[in-house]
């Protein structure tokens, strides 16, 4: 009787060690896939949840929605890459002297700042819209 090959196995054990690939089977560090993937993400150009239109209009809003009552100013709509997106929410933080993050090209800034952040980004030359309450 031949050995069939599973196609649906996975790797049993190597020689290699850390974790392997599991698009090429090679160890993570060797790996060329993930390195190609992570750089086209990269490059590419951030499509924001709220501003699915490209209207190129920057959106600015509150939002408290599971935060436990704390606020948060999301800016959406911003026309840059990942890499200028992440630079802007570092500029934007220190301006308003709090915290923040960017979660999937969305810039969230720690309390109501959306006054400050709107004037802001309107003298950098884009076309800004105050959205929600």
């Amino acid at each position: 009787m031949a050995a069939r090959k599973n196609q649906n196995s996975s790797l049993v054990y190597s020689t290699a060690q850390g974790r392997m690939c599991p698009d090429c089977g090679k160890p993570v560090s060797t790996c060329a896939c993930r390195k190609r993937k992570a750089s086209q993400k990269n490059n590419r150009i951030v499509q924001n949840r709220a501003s699915s239109k490209n209207d190129g209009v920057v959106r600015v809003s509150r939002e408290t929605k599971g935060r436990k009552g704390k606020g948060m100013t999301i800016i959406t709509g911003v026309p840059l890459h990942l890499d200028g997106i992440k630079d802007l929410a570092r500029e934007l933080k220190q301006m308003c002297g709090t915290g923040g993050t960017v979660k999937n090209g969305v810039i969230e800034i720690q309390g109501d700042h959306r006054d400050l952040l709107a004037e802001e980004l309107k003298k950098r030359g884009w076309t800004v819209k105050h959205s929600g309450g």
